[in-house]
């Protein structure tokens, strides 16, 4: 990614990389949604924020299942924040770790379904706040903006050289989503005619 080196800050690099793969890709987001993704991305470019704890060494997250169930047991305000967490753990998974996720017994569709719940609980929820259309258009939404993430993570990957790109391909050969495909005619890696069969 040696563009996020040229770049000023994390949230300018992401910003600029949202709005340029929501117009490729032809998504009609909210610009406070668009804004609530930039945040997303930045906070969740470290590995951290996606895992909860370290166990034996190795880094651990929570199961979607059991935070669904620990917030159904919180009050309102911390069942809102985990949630949301739930919302956005799910989206940021599905779109960047979409094809590891392939050879689980848990699923892109599992974290789809269950980001896309969440986030309409808390629209629900949150039905007087003003970010309420934000959770609205993430629970509407959510497949189109999983296939934005998955288009910046593999735009990241291909500039990471021949191992990336040929991780991008194998994506693209399993799944032939077209956006993984447009990445692949950039780099002129697949010919343009015959990138989508």
């Amino acid at each position: 990614m040696s563009q996020l080196v040229l770049s000023s800050s994390l949230k300018e690099f992401f910003k600029l990389m949202i709005a340029e793969v929501v117009n490729r890709q032809r998504v009609t987001i909210q610009e406070v949604t668009e804004f609530y993704l930039v945040n997303l991305l930045s906070d969740y470019a470290t590995a951290e924020k996606l895992f909860t704890g370290e166990q034996n060494g190795k880094r651990e997250s929570e199961p979607l299942a059991i935070m669904y169930h620990r917030a159904l047991l919180l009050d309102r305000d911390e069942k809102l924040k985990t949630l949301r967490r739930l919302g956005d753990v799910s989206l940021y998974t599905a779109g960047f770790f979409s094809q590891s996720l392939q050879d689980r017994v848990v699923g892109p569709e599992y974290y789809v379904e269950m980001g896309r719940a969440a986030y309409a609980t808390v629209a629900q929820m949150s039905a007087a706040s003003s970010f309420s259309g934000v959770y609205e258009e993430l629970h509407q939404k959510f497949m189109n903006i999983v296939e934005v993430l998955e288009e910046i993570a593999a735009r990241g990957m291909v500039a990471q050289g021949p191992e990336g790109q040929m991780r991008v391909f194998e994506s693209y050969a399993s799944t032939k989503k077209d956006h993984l495909g447009t990445v692949l005619v950039d780099i002129g890696m697949v010919p343009k005619k015959g990138f989508i069969s």
